[in-house]
């Protein structure tokens, strides 16, 4: 049987927001008529689904923010400790970034107005929020210490995160992710005042 085919004004955006993803990558700047012209559309589509240059940059960064989240930041991980849970997340979060011609703009703070600047503080807003959650389970269950603020622990260890990573995006050339991830750990499991696991994260398998 055929699969049903999406609506054609859903196509017609998504091949837009990979259009301007590809233009931004490319370019590090975005130009509605550079990416009709890249889309082979007409100049003023873009406009019907964005309505203006920064609504098609926020759908740029709102896109990628659904990818991060999808690869690794709302992921439902298998193993047996918060520990080895959160070095497979941290491992993913990483290879997603490397992987992500995006992610130099996006997190060394790409350029627009307020409302792409609100679209940033939204997505971090949301990404703090589910850490701290994550945090608080973990000292609910022992496996963290209680006596640390989840929220401000979450914000502390995303914002590490991010601004290492976006140094290592920008070096030529660049540290290997596994370089990166293992700085990570040491960073993010010293914040979190992690007791030591059964495994380290190289036993904790690939």
């Amino acid at each position: 049987m055929t699969p049903p085919t999406r609506p054609r004004g859903a196509a017609s955006r998504e091949l837009l927001l990979h259009a301007a993803a590809e233009e931004l990558a490319e370019n590090g700047t975005l130009e509605v008529a550079a990416v009709a012209a890249r889309a082979g559309v007409s100049a003023g589509l873009p406009y019907r689904y964005f309505g203006t240059r920064n609504g098609l940059l926020i759908a740029v960064v709102e896109a990628f923010y659904e990818r991060l989240a999808q690869a690794c930041a709302l992921r439902e991980y298998d193993e047996a400790t918060w520990a080895e849970r959160e070095w497979r997340r941290l491992r993913d979060w990483v290879d997603f970034l490397y992987a992500e011609p995006l992610a130099p703009l996006i997190l060394g703070g790409l350029a627009g107005d307020g409302e792409v600047a609100a679209s940033h503080s939204r997505r971090r807003s949301l990404l703090i929020d589910m850490g701290a959650r994550n945090i608080a389970r973990a000292q609910h269950t022992g496996e963290l210490p209680p006596h640390q603020d989840p929220e401000l622990l979450a914000a502390a260890t995303l914002g590490g995160v991010t601004d290492l990573v976006s140094v290592a995006l920008t070096r030529t050339p660049r540290p290997s992710a596994e370089e990166v991830r293992v700085q990570l750990w040491a960073f993010v499991s010293g914040a979190v005042n992690l007791p030591a696991p059964r495994h380290t994260p190289e036993q904790a398998g690939p």
